[in-house]
């Protein structure tokens, strides 16, 4: 089975798809899940559901991501990706390979008390291919009541398990600012107003909200990713634009944050006579584990191999199941230092 699900992700890992655009990933998928036995139905445009029945209808999940980054792969490596400009870089390979290996492994049992569900996402990268799926029933259709997920996590050694009860992952958002100046020329700054100026404001006030305003104590995020403004070196600029991730574990302290990032924008627009307009856009909810299945996955590792992991201000959009039914996500530890593996994920 190790050698399966080797050969299984080194032919997913060159066919990196992004999105819901997964042709190639899911017909290999949908291959693999035909020939253990399965009859697998489409869900999201590119996601797989199969589903080995047991005496008890009432279902439990597993699911795995399948879409990969817009990142070049460098390594030369003899199964490298096929794709310029896309890899996975993210584990997606490894996660549907495992998902594949364990649905082979369940199709080879005799009736099983309890039906399993298994689920093969697109777009976990963005928009969200876990919301699209939950919204074209397939929690319905196949009377899924629990869910278990995983991610392979170059945080932990090789052989540890990252578990948690309760928050585990954050909620996250993107935000866009867009700064309108009044141009001039760059010896004469007096008769314009400086879009890039009150732009590089605006970032240092969004950097400070979370320490003045924010319980030390509450995980919060406020970066700043991007900033591009001005049209020439010698002009005094009349347009900025800057974007970024913003990330907590709860509503309350969400709303915080975009109530402080607004008020720093008015702030701003006083300052430097210039006009700021602002955009928020809601991602996924946080990953929060529920304790009956946090448990039950305690219970089943060896003691050695458990690390009770704190909280991290990653996101996830295992998240949705999660506002639906109760369900576990796990960090599976791939650091080695002989090997090289020992860098955290984006």
């Amino acid at each position: 089975m190790i050698e399966k699900m080797l050969k299984y992700r080194r032919d997913l890992h060159q066919i990196p798809e992004l999105g819901f655009d997964l042709e190639l990933t899911y017909a290999y998928v949908k291959e693999k899940l035909e020939s253990f036995g399965y009859e697998p139905k489409t869900y999201a445009k590119t996601g797989l559901v199969a589903v080995k029945e047991g005496i008890n209808k009432d279902a439990v999940g597993f699911r795995a991501d399948m879409d990969a980054l817009p990142i070049k792969e460098d390594l030369n490596i003899e199964f490298k990706s096929r794709f310029d400009g896309r890899m996975h870089a993210c584990a997606h390979d490894g996660h549907t390979s495992m998902l594949l290996g364990f649905a082979e492994y369940v199709s080879k049992l005799e009736m099983l008390n309890q039906s399993i569900v298994f689920i093969f996402q697109p777009a976990e990268e963005g928009p969200g291919g876990a919301k699209v799926m939950i919204n074209e029933g397939v929690l319905k259709d196949y009377h899924v009541k629990s869910i278990f997920g995983l991610h392979i996590f170059p945080g932990l050694d090789e052989g540890k398990f990252g578990i948690i009860s309760g928050p585990m992952l954050a909620g996250n958002a993107e935000f866009d600012f867009t700064v309108h100046g009044y141009a001039s020329h760059g010896a004469q700054p007096q008769q314009g107003k400086d879009a890039v100026l009150a732009a590089s404001g605006l970032v240092v006030g969004l950097s400070q909200i979370i320490s003045k305003f924010i319980d030390p104590i509450e995980p919060a995020v406020i970066s700043t990713g991007m900033i591009h403004g001005g049209d020439a070196k010698n002009v005094i600029a009349n347009h900025a634009h800057i974007s970024g991730t913003m990330r907590s574990f709860n509503k309350v302290t969400f709303d915080i944050l975009k109530e402080k990032m607004l008020d720093t924008a008015k702030a701003v627009e006083i300052q430097y006579g210039v006009e700021v307009k602002g955009k928020f856009i809601n991602l996924y909810p946080p990953v929060n584990n529920d304790h009956h299945l946090y448990n039950i996955v305690k219970n089943m590792i060896d003691k050695d191999a458990i690390v009770h992991i704190k909280p991290y201000t990653f996101s996830e959009d295992f998240a949705f199941y999660q506002k639906h039914i109760p369900g576990m996500f796990t960090f599976i530890g791939s650091r080695n230092t002989k090997k090289r593996i020992y860098l955290s994920p984006s």
